[in-house]
């Protein structure tokens, strides 16, 4: 029990409901956590770190994020998407294909984005979202954000489908409220759906209703997944043996600074770490024993 789920959250339920669920299949005690949470409304791919894997949760959610959203011009709402109070913008109006496109290609890049009203961010100790449902106006300072790819795929009247690839922290929500402010009639989100991380594709998520007692230990995927740009060193007995002591080992001609983990000939994660200026493999977690 140690590795990922990939699971395709259904729409109406939270990713913690998810997590509860997968739980009562495990074993006693297993612990299980998620990287990087979907809003009720949104669907798609949540991954499930499951035993050991919890310590890998900043490495899942450093991996670029793929989206496809639908956004409605025209309107806004207090949580920038419909299931907020929506309000018809007065200034409403159809706009072309070009003018969006045009509009959406100031969101490629590094830009500052400000959070929704509504998010779970911490504000003075209290969720934002908790601040706003009573009533107070949260000021949310702007975060650099990073949007690899962003894509027009549907344009008809004021409905858009789009394909975002984004960094960790990106609101698509705040996409969907910037752009409408942009083309001043304002707009939301109707719709998002969470296509991949990283390696991890909607394509191969699993329907956590599939799941039981029985299959869930082959639906595990391997915590390697999450270190898919690092490069690797295949360990000896010996050499593992001295990893779960603290010591350093042979970094096998990797360059000082490199960040690497090491596995077992079965390809078992043994340990993550860097190579220090001695061109050697310096454990900084090291995985208990299957």
């Amino acid at each position: 029990m140690f590795g990922f789920l990939n699971i395709n959250k259904p729409p109406g339920v939270t990713s913690r409901d998810v997590v509860n669920k997968v739980q009562r299949l495990l074993p006693r005690k297993t612990k299980i956590g998620h990287a990087g949470t979907l809003d009720p409304m949104a669907t798609g791919v949540l991954i499930l770190c499951i035993g050991p894997a919890t310590r890998l949760v900043p490495h899942v959610q450093e991996q670029t994020k793929s989206y496809r959203a639908g956004f409605r011009l025209g309107c806004r709402s207090d949580t920038d998407d419909s299931t907020g109070n929506v309000i018809e913008s007065l200034e409403a109006r159809t706009v072309d294909r070009s003018q969006v496109e045009t509009e959406l290609k100031r969101f490629q890049g590094r830009i500052q984005q400000t959070p929704p009203q509504f998010s779970a961010l911490h504000v003075n100790g209290q969720r934002a979202y908790d601040l706003a449902r009573a009533g107070q106006t949260v000021d949310l300072a702007p975060r650099e954000v990073e949007i690899s790819r962003i894509e027009l795929l549907r344009c008809e009247r004021r409905n858009l489908e789009v394909d975002i690839d984004c960094s960790s922290g990106t609101y698509i929500r705040s996409i969907a409220r910037d752009l409408g402010e942009a083309l001043h009639i304002g707009g939301l989100m109707t719709s998002l759906v969470r296509t991949g991380i990283g390696p991890f594709r909607i394509e191969t998520a699993i329907d956590p209703e599939m799941l039981t007692r029985d299959n869930i230990a082959e639906a595990i995927l391997p915590p390697t997944m999450a270190l898919t740009n690092w490069p690797s060193i295949t360990g000896t007995d010996q050499q593992i043996s001295e990893l779960r002591q603290g010591k350093t080992v042979a970094s096998s001609g990797l360059p000082s600074a490199a960040s690497a983990y090491v596995i077992d000939n079965a390809h078992r994660l043994i340990a993550l770490g860097e190579v220090n200026d001695s061109a050697r493999f310096q454990p900084r977690i090291v995985f208990p024993q299957a």
